[in-house]
């Protein structure tokens, strides 16, 4: 089946198929069925944390690596196991409340939305999606079908993060007109593509680990187990893993839809790998916490962030080595990455903060699963009916969509993009192809 028809089918099928948010407090026995879909690496971690809450049941674990799936089925010995997640859902669907998907990005979609056809509440990884049609798909049917979701953002659950949204909206340094992020982490590959191939491994299943993404011979340390961000077909580079986490404060604290225009700097494409350093800026129509228009700058790969005025830190201090500047009319706030409270900026001096005010947001803390399980929790009390998601699909389709756009702007370097969100599409005719990819058949 191709992208296309498979978007459309599942659209159609969410149309017909609404459920009610009710569902999902009527769930076998008060306790939350769950699928896992990867289970290595973050997934591991997602794994530990959605298990540690004390209303779930892990009855299904599901990876194309044999050894990821036999560490896990020791941790849940009463689990079915499976390789495909399609044999999983045709074998099991009524067994299973909500699903987990920690599979590479060019995964996220293809699995959420067969989870979604299901009527099952997801927890998907970030970034949502690979693609920017597949991220207005997945928010299409999780609306249409009134489905509880959540995007594995987790420090959007963090104190410091919350704490930044508030300082931000209830105006500490008035009315934002620049925000600059950044990370020295290098999800690009400068280098050539491989040529030839080598024996996939006995506990891998290739045909899987690539799914709907385009046949291709297996690379010892190219692709799986940890490489794949790097690459086009697989990742979204380090904007699509740090940028969405460093940026979500800001996105969400400004409460911005999706930019005007998209500019990376960059090398020139080598249709294999994301670049290993880029400046990408966009611009934002303003919204009633920022000026009329709101410039965003992201910085990645080493060295990250270029110099400027508006990052220099009293006393001469190093900025933090990755985190976001919030330069606001009235002075600025600068928010590490992460587990560090943010910082006031006047006039070139550090401000105090005044936390007397935010009291329900509790006390700040360095407990990193303390802090990370919040998210995970969140969700699952969600599909039991007693809390809400703070980053649905709804809200993650649009950062997402967000994030996509400038990643997709390094394949036209050095050329400012025009995005017209009503129609889903760029000024730039040459530029359209990218926003979906054709789905193989596996």
């Amino acid at each position: 089946m191709d992208k296309r028809t498979f978007l459309k089918n599942t659209a159609l099928l969410a149309a017909t198929a609404a459920l009610p948010s009710s569902l999902w407090a009527l769930v076998k026995n008060d306790r939350l069925r769950v699928a896992h879909i990867g289970v290595g690496n973050m997934g591991a971690a997602d794994l530990a944390a959605i298990s540690s809450h004390d209303m779930v049941d892990m009855v299904a674990l599901c990876d194309v690596d044999t050894s990821y799936l036999a560490a896990a089925k020791k941790l849940h010995p009463n689990a079915k196991t499976y390789t495909d997640y399609r044999v999983m859902f045709e074998e099991m669907s009524d067994d299973i409340d909500a699903v987990i998907v920690s599979t590479p990005d060019h995964t996220h979609a293809p699995a959420s939305m067969m989870a979604m056809e299901h009527g099952k509440a997801v927890y998907c990884q970030k970034p949502l999606t690979h693609h920017v049609s597949e991220a207005r798909a997945m928010r299409k049917i999780a609306e249409n079908k009134n489905l509880v979701t959540q995007m594995g953002i987790q420090v959007h659950s963090f104190y410091d993060y919350k704490l930044a949204t508030l300082l931000i909206q209830d105006g500490i340094i008035g009315k934002v007109k620049t925000v600059h992020a950044w990370s020295p982490k290098n999800w690009g590959y400068d280098g050539p593509e491989p040529k030839g191939s080598d024996p996939v491994p006995k506990t891998l299943d290739w045909n899987l680990w690539l799914g709907t993404s385009a046949e291709r011979e297996y690379k010892e340390g190219y692709y799986h187990p940890m490489n794949w961000r790097k690459l086009l077909d697989y990742g979204c580079g380090t904007l699509g893993d740090m940028g969405v986490h460093i940026f979500d404060t800001p996105y969400n604290a400004l409460e911005l839809d999706v930019p005007k225009t998209i500019k990376n700097t960059c090398r020139k494409p080598n249709g294999f790998g994301f670049p290993e350093q880029n400046v990408v800026q966009y611009t934002f129509p303003g919204t009633k916490y920022t000026t009329d228009e709101m410039i965003w700058n992201w910085y990645d790969g080493k060295g990250a962030p270029e110099r400027h005025k508006d990052l220099k830190l009293p006393n001469k201090e190093k900025l933090p080595g990755q985190g976001a500047m919030f330069i606001g009319e009235k002075g600025r706030l600068l928010l590490p990455h992460f587990m560090q409270l943010p910082k006031h900026i006047v006039d070139g001096k550090y401000v105090d903060l005044n936390l007397s005010k935010y009291t329900d947001l509790g006390k700040p803390t360095t407990d990193y699963d303390k802090e990370s399980n919040k998210h995970y929790h969140q969700f699952v009390d969600a599909c039991l009916g007693k809390d809400k998601c703070t980053a649905p699909f709804s809200y993650a389709s649009r950062l997402t969509e967000t994030i996509l756009l400038g990643v997709i702007a390094g394949r036209f370097p050095n050329k400012t993009l025009h995005w017209d969100s009503e129609n889903a599409k760029f000024s730039e005719a040459e530029v359209n192809a990218l926003l979906e990819a054709p789905y193989r058949e596996f």
